[in-house]
């Protein structure tokens, strides 16, 4: 039994490149010391005595700059490389969270952070570009997987240690997260640099391939819409549902950072193994689909009345986790068959500008419908919603239209 489990892990992390093993060890160590987002509501609520709207409103203000620097970041990509845009949003960005955590006034915690999220995020469509460019097809959702793997097992790092530390000063989050992102641009620097690594894509066109516009894809199109509306849900794990956990469930801001590392674990034992079940048997859109309906199921778990609010909030992690492994890295798989080597960027910059658009837009309805309405009616809304995104990406499939 054990040898057969060993066996399907090993098939699973097997024949992937040095080049994807060595970009997940860069996001490893970059996720390591994320903590500044998953606490910034709780930070400026407690800290700064803001309401919950306004603290909604500084992420959606992170969400906007990150939507500057997706589309800035995906038009840079095809002309400069993949690289060299990691490297200046990994540098840049450890520079800028430091700056964050030195403002103290409402006006300049905003202005910051913009100009933090437009230079941090145009890491994203250059880094799914660089993903694509050291997998194979045959293996690419895997590789995709193993990225996202490095990037949560950070997260479950992060969120522990982030709990503790925000429990004694909420100011060492950002130097932490200043200094991984640093250290992260360093490491980037030594093994894929393009003079230290053959492997790593010197600007390059390659010649008698039709350059389409993602922007003229209409498939593609819809699904970067349906994209949106489900990282208008996700995103609320990160902003209203730790503190409706801090406020309705009276949990300690350090068991809300293990619920956060909970959500890292579980992807990290079980997010490869399931891709390479899954992996070719049915379309992308099929698992798409079903973690919709996962994701739905826990907001409406936290509606559920009983006396043991710390199952319910374990019980509604665990939900949204599997839905994550079922959608996420599917949705990276399926728009990257739909590009080519010299449109990469553009889709890549409207894959991460349905992220961004959500997180400028989402935490701060999440937050305004919680403080106007009720946290119960945004749990109801936000599993309807997920079940409806479940039902039109299904429609969405037709093998006339997923040629590129």
């Amino acid at each position: 039994m054990i040898r057969s489990a060993l066996s399907i892990y090993k098939n699973a992390y097997g024949g992937l490149s040095s080049g994807a093993w060595l970009l997940s060890l860069v996001m490893l160590v970059n996720r390591m010391g994320t903590m500044v987002i998953l606490f910034m509501t709780i930070y400026l609520t407690q800290q700064f005595g803001v309401s919950i709207a306004k603290a909604g409103f500084v992420m959606s203000i992170f969400g906007l700059g990150a939507i500057t620097g997706a589309l800035i970041g995906g038009k840079i990509v095809d002309s400069i490389g993949y690289y060299y845009v990691q490297f200046g949003a990994l540098f840049g960005g450890g520079i800028m969270f430091i700056v964050l955590g030195q403002m103290h006034s409402y006006i300049s915690i905003c202005v910051t952070t913009y100009i933090l999220a437009t230079v941090n995020e145009s890491f994203r469509p250059a880094n799914t570009v660089a993903i694509a460019h050291y997998s194979k097809e045959e293996n690419r959702t895997r590789s995709y997987s193993l990225n996202r793997l490095s990037v949560n097992l950070g997260w479950a790092t992060g969120g522990a240690l982030g709990g503790i530390l925000a429990s004694y000063n909420y100011n060492l989050l950002f130097w932490v997260d200043g200094l991984s992102n640093l250290l992260a641009a360093f490491l980037l620097y030594i093994t894929l640099s393009p003079k230290r690594n053959l492997f790593t894509e010197k600007m390059r066109k390659e010649k008698n391939i039709i350059i389409t516009s993602a922007y003229k894809d209409h498939t593609y199109i819809t699904f970067i819409i349906l994209t949106f509306f489900f990282a208008f849900c996700f995103f609320q794990m990160f902003t209203t549902i730790p503190v409706f956990f801090k406020e309705k469930f009276d949990l300690s801001v350090f068991f809300i950072g293990l619920l956060m590392a909970l959500n890292g674990i579980i992807i990290c034992f079980f997010e490869m193994v399931t891709v390479f079940s899954l992996e070719g048997k049915r379309p992308a859109l099929h698992y798409i689909s079903i973690g919709m309906v996962l994701v739905g199921v826990s907001f409406l778990l936290l509606n559920l009345p009983s006396i043991n609010f710390a199952l319910i909030a374990f019980v509604a992690m665990i939900f949204i986790t599997f839905g994550e492994i079922f959608a996420a890295p599917f949705m990276n798989a399926w728009w990257i068959s739909r590009a080519n080597h010299n449109n990469r960027g553009q889709y890549a910059a409207l894959y991460a500008v349905a992220w961004s658009s959500a997180q400028a837009i989402g935490p701060f309805a999440g937050s305004l419908v919680a403080e106007y309405s009720s946290f119960k009616i945004l749990w109801f809304v936000l599993g309807g919603v997920c079940f409806l995104l479940s039902f039109f990406y299904r429609k969405l499939y037709h093998p006339a239209v997923l040629s590129v």
